[in-house]
Formats: C-alpha cells, sequence, structure tokens
C-alpha cells in the first residue's frame, strides 16, 4: 500500500473490501458512508490527512471524480478541512471553538479581578494564593444526547450516565424530535461524530461534542460466533450505513465469505432474507424479523459511545460546563 495509506493501518484496505460496485447503492454513497463512519468511529481520528484524490481514487479503482465529489460532500458537512497547499484533512470533533470563546472569557474575568485586587491593596500573590484556595462549586450539568432513532440513543445516553456526577442529569432526543421541540436548560449538547455538524446548527451558543461510537461487545461477541458456513445477509436502513456494516463484519467475523447485502427499501429485500442463514441488519431495520422463519439468526449492528472518548472528550468538556451552568434539575423537558 502507498505511502499515504500506511498512517492510518488498516482502514483504507477494509474499505476497498467493503465496497460492493455491484450493489443498488452507489459507490459515492457507499464511500461516503464509510469515511464518515471511519471519522466517526475514530479509526481515521481527527487531524489525519486523507490521501489525494487521485491516489484513493487509484486504490478503490474509481474515478478521481467520484472521490473528489465525496471529499467535497464531507468538507460540506464539516468532517474534513482542506487546506491549501497540504491536502483533505479530517476535522476536530470536539469543542474548540467553544472553548477558545470559554478562554477568552476567562482572560476578561482574571483581568476584572486583577484590577479589583489592586482597588484594596492585594499583590499578584497574594491575589493568585486566594484563587488556588478557592473552594470549588461545581453545578450540575444538563446534557443532551442526540441521535437518529429513539431507543439507540437513549441507550447510548444510558452507557454514558454512569460517568456523570449525582445530580446531573441527561435526556435522549433525536433529531426529528429536535426539530418540533428543543429541550431548555441543556448545558451541553454530545452527538455521535456525523451528527455533530446538524447538532452545532441547532444549538449554535453551546459547547457540542461529536462522541465516537464503537460496535457494542455484544455486538462483536455475535459476529464473532456465525459460522464460517452461515449464509450471511446484511441489511441496512441507510445506504451510506452498508458499507460500514460490511467493514465492521470483516473486522469482528472475517470467517464470513458468503455475504449477500440490500437495503431497507430495496424490492429484493425479501428474497435476500429469505436466503439468508443469518440476518445482519442495522438499526431501523428491525422489522425485517417478522419476515424471519424459525431457523434464521438476527444481529442488531448496534453502537456505544468509545468509554476512552467520553475519558478524554467528554467528561472534560462536562467539567468545563460545571462553573458556568445554573442547576436545571426539575426543569421539564
Amino acid at each position: 500500500m502507498d505511502q499515504d495509506l500506511t498512517h492510518i493501518g488498516n482502514t483504507f484496505e477494509r474499505l476497498a473490501l467493503a465496497l460492493d460496485k455491484t450493489s443498488s447503492v452507489s459507490v459515492s454513497v457507499q464511500l461516503r458512508g464509510a469515511l464518515e463512519y471511519g471519522i466517526a468511529s475514530g479509526d481515521i481520528p481527527p487531524g489525519t490527512r486523507l490521501p489525494s484524490v487521485r491516489r484513493l481514487a487509484s486504490h478503490l479503482g474509481l474515478s478521481p471524480v467520484t472521490v473528489s465529489n465525496v471529499y467535497a460532500a464531507l468538507q460540506e458537512a464539516g468532517h474534513v478541512q482542506s487546506r491549501v497547499g497540504t491536502g483533505t484533512f479530517v476535522a476536530d470533533g470536539g469543542v474548540c471553538h467553544h472553548q477558545a470563546k470559554s478562554l477568552r472569557e476567562i482572560e476578561r474575568r482574571i483581568g476584572e479581578l486583577v484590577r479589583l485586587g489592586v482597588e484594596v491593596g492585594l499583590s499578584r500573590a497574594e491575589l493568585a494564593y486566594r484563587v488556588s484556595t478557592a473552594p470549588e462549586r461545581p453545578g450540575h450539568v444538563r446534557l443532551l444526547m442526540l441521535g437518529t432513532f429513539q431507543d439507540a440513543t437513549e441507550a447510548y445516553a444510558e452507557d454514558i450516565r454512569p460517568y456523570l456526577r449525582p445530580g446531573d442529569e441527561i435526556i435522549a432526543r433525536t433529531t426529528e424530535q429536535l426539530a418540533r421541540n428543543r429541550p431548555e436548560g441543556i448545558g451541553l449538547v454530545v452527538a455521535p461524530r456525523t451528527l455533530r455538524v446538524e447538532a452545532q446548527s441547532y444549538f449554535p451558543g453551546l459547547p457540542v461534542v461529536g462522541i465516537t461510537l464503537i460496535p457494542k461487545e455484544a455486538t462483536r461477541i455475535a459476529l464473532a460466533a456465525i459460522s464460517p458456513q452461515a449464509q450471511v445477509a446484511i441489511v441496512s436502513y441507510f445506504p451510506e450505513f452498508l458499507p460500514v456494516m460490511r467493514t465492521g463484519i470483516l473486522r469482528f467475523a472475517p470467517h464470513v465469505t458468503r455475504i449477500t447485502s440490500a437495503v431497507w427499501e430495496d424490492d429484493t429485500l425479501s428474497e435476500v432474507i429469505s436466503r439468508a442463514d443469518v440476518i445482519i441488519h442495522s438499526t431501523g431495520a428491525e422489522d425485517l424479523r417478522r419476515e424471519m422463519q424459525p431457523d434464521q439468526t438476527a444481529i442488531e449492528y448496534r453502537h456505544t459511545p468509545d468509554s476512552h472518548a467520553i475519558e478524554t472528550d467528554l467528561l472534560p468538556a462536562i467539567d468545563a460546563c460545571r462553573s458556568r451552568t445554573p442547576d436545571h434539575k426539575g426543569q421539564n423537558s
């Protein structure tokens, strides 16, 4: 593999294998979905330089125009940034803009504190000592977990809840619900990295943390337990999620080789399901279980917030909110 690709390990190798050029889903949709998920899952970390359009097109056997259009769509969605003369880089999914604004506010208040200290005769050393020994007054934080499907979004919130302090609150809302009614008293918004830009458009004045999602342990175990002889069907609710599921199967069930795939709205869905021993479906496609036979097995491809991302990205952002967030306990949502 050429030099531009080795810095992200096997990610692009799995991507090349996951793209299905015979699928009813266009290759450009598959590529965009796979790259979005690679960014969202942390496989392609923030700050990573993506391969040039021509190199990636050559590696995947695609037209440079297709790759260029996908890069442009990812940039428009806020997932990548193009830097003149240096290339295309994965955007930072954290809260850097809001943190910079907060630092400016802190500097302004420090200036006021120094001025007041001078007025009452305190030296800078005395002032620094008083600041260092001042007791903390942490407030409670009300978080909003934003997602696409209610059940999955509530599960994400439930997985985050043990990391919160007593008095903190996290509520789950889908983008569809948010369009009708926005909850009040929110101090911080948490969203999958793929929804971070959309979340910022709903809450432009709040910090938004783009959280990394990984397949749940139960999903990984179920994939690894599939028989090598099984005929497997992959069914995705969204077309762009199909290569994501294929990539996951290549990673956690590399022994599975007899795979067909379909999108929820495909006319061939019933036929694909009828021929399969194991059906792996995305969240949102649970209704297909009604068409299954007793001897067929269903696996829902579920995700959970990455604990490392919670520790390194989310918890520091929550702590930064405490001193400026009033207690909204008990407000209606």
